[in-house]
C-alpha cells in the first residue's frame, strides 16, 4: 500500500462521550459537505465533537455544533469553525430517521469521523439519552469486568 493511501485512510476522531450519555441503537455512515481548509484541518486531527448533534431541516440532515479548528496556512480563505455542515444521505434515510426522532424522542449524534478512500465520512448513531443512574451502572459494570480480567490475567 502506498504511503499516500495509508495517510488518507483511517480514523480522524471519535466521540467518546456519545456512548456515555446515549444508548446507541442504530448507526449509519454519512458523507459530509466540507470546504478545502476544513479537510486540511481534519487531516491534522483538529476536530471536536463537544455538544454536536444532527438536526433535520427541510428534508436535509445538518451536523450542528461540530468544531473544526481553522487551518493555520489558509491565509485569507479561512472557514468558520462552528458552522452547520450538511450531511449527505439518501432521502429515504433522512425521512426514516427524522420520523424516529420526532415520534419517539431519539437523538442523532455523531460517533466518529474517518477517511474512506480520500473522502471524509461521519458515523452517526440514533440514540436514547441515558439517565444518571444508567450511566453509573454502565461505569460500574465496566469496572467489574476490568477487575475480573485483571484477576484472570494474574492467575
Amino acid at each position: 500500500m502506498s504511503k499516500k493511501k495509508q495517510e488518507s485512510s483511517g480514523r480522524i476522531a471519535q466521540n467518546k462521550k456519545a456512548r456515555r450519555y446515549y444508548e446507541l441503537l442504530e448507526t449509519l455512515e454519512a458523507g459530509i459537505e466540507l470546504r478545502g481548509t476544513e479537510v486540511k484541518s481534519l487531516r491534522a486531527g483538529l476536530v471536536s465533537f463537544r455538544d454536536s448533534y444532527v438536526q433535520f431541516k427541510n428534508g436535509e440532515a445538518w451536523l450542528v455544533g461540530l468544531h473544526i479548528a481553522p487551518y493555520e496556512n489558509a491565509g485569507y480563505a479561512q472557514h468558520d469553525p462552528d458552522r452547520d455542515r450538511k450531511l449527505l444521505l439518501h432521502a429515504r434515510q433522512i425521512e426514516a430517521w427524522s420520523a424516529k426522532v420526532d415520534q419517539r424522542g431519539f437523538s442523532v449524534v455523531p460517533t466518529a469521523m474517518y477517511f474512506k478512500s480520500s473522502r471524509v465520512k461521519v458515523e452517526i448513531a440514533l440514540g436514547r439519552g441515558k439517565k444518571l443512574h444508567d450511566q453509573r451502572e454502565t461505569i460500574k459494570a465496566r469496572d467489574i469486568q476490568r477487575d475480573v480480567a485483571r484477576q484472570l490475567a494474574n492467575m
